[in-house]
């Protein structure tokens, strides 16, 4: 028995890593599935962002499992848009059962006080209030209909700081605050909220440059530079970057009945990096 059979789930960030993820778990189940991306760069983004074309092939995915599946490219940060694929989403499969907040930004390379404005404010608008004017635009129809899961994508951030990426480590902690004040305020109506904290998770997002000059601690990183580093942030044997088929699943158990009784939580998939206490990536003697 598929575990979302006959569902609608709305994936926000859902062009590639991610967000393809929980595409394909959730027509795996027996959803179907609309797909949201800006699928354009942001300027402050320091490596490439998702295309219009990965859009088309999230959704090819989808339908590879037999499910319906639409995509829809919107900018989180205009409510107008938002709201506009909503009613797409309506007008094409009836209802939205499951909302998956997946999108988001990072960013790396600066202290807090030498962050520009804009690279602040970016992040911002995307990883929190995108967040919020997301769940502000799909939470009407669920109360209407007294039923819904919201799943958010934290991280592990979320929970601690990351030096040079503090404004990214800041929107995280917002993005797990916010997920327990939904699952507060929406409780009264049936529809939980939960939010996923993923470890070092294999994607675009940092496999480029970038992040794996980040994870071999200075340039020249490589591919194989992020999967030593990650080794090295989990506690779990053998697990290197996790795969973003391990979020998803989490996801899928989140989004579906076996999960009727879970609500305000935030779950790690980080192979139990949380259990570390962690090291001082800069000493000064």
């Amino acid at each position: 028995m598929s575990l979302l059979g006959g569902k609608v789930v709305l994936i926000t960030g859902g062009a590639r890593g991610q967000g393809r993820a929980h595409a394909i778990a959730s027509a795996r189940e027996g959803a179907d599935v609309a797909v949201l991306d800006i699928a354009s760069q942001v300027a402050t983004v320091p490596y490439p962002m998702a295309t219009p074309e990965d859009l088309t092939e999230t959704v090819r995915q989808v339908e590879k499992h037999g499910r319906r599946a639409i995509s829809i490219q919107a900018d989180v940060r205009r409510q107008d848009e938002l709201d506009e694929a909503v009613k797409t989403v309506l007008d094409e499969f009836g209802r939205i059962d499951s909302l998956v907040i997946n999108h988001g930004i990072w960013g790396v390379g600066q202290e807090l006080w030498n962050l520009s404005e804009e690279q602040w404010v970016d992040m911002q608008d995307i990883n929190v209030t995108g967040v919020w004017k997301t769940a502000k635009a799909v939470v009407p129809h669920m109360i209407e209909r007294g039923s819904g899961s919201v799943v958010i994508t934290a991280s592990t951030n979320g929970f601690e700081p990351g030096i040079y990426y503090g404004h990214y480590s800041t929107s995280k902690h917002g993005t797990v605050g916010l997920a327990k004040n939904l699952a507060l305020e929406l409780g009264r109506y049936g529809i939980r909220c939960n939010a996923l904290a993923p470890g070092v998770i294999e994607t675009p997002m940092i496999v480029n440059q970038v992040g794996m000059d980040l994870f071999n601690g200075g340039p020249g990183g490589t591919e194989e530079s992020v999967q030593t580093a990650a080794a090295h942030y989990h506690a779990l044997k053998g697990v290197r970057a996790i795969p973003a088929m391990n979020v998803a699943d989490a996801g899928v158990w989140l989004n579906s009945d076996l999960a009727a009784g879970v609500t305000g939580v935030t779950v790690p998939v980080d192979a139990g990096h949380q259990l570390l206490a962690g090291y001082n990536h800069e000493p000064v003697s």
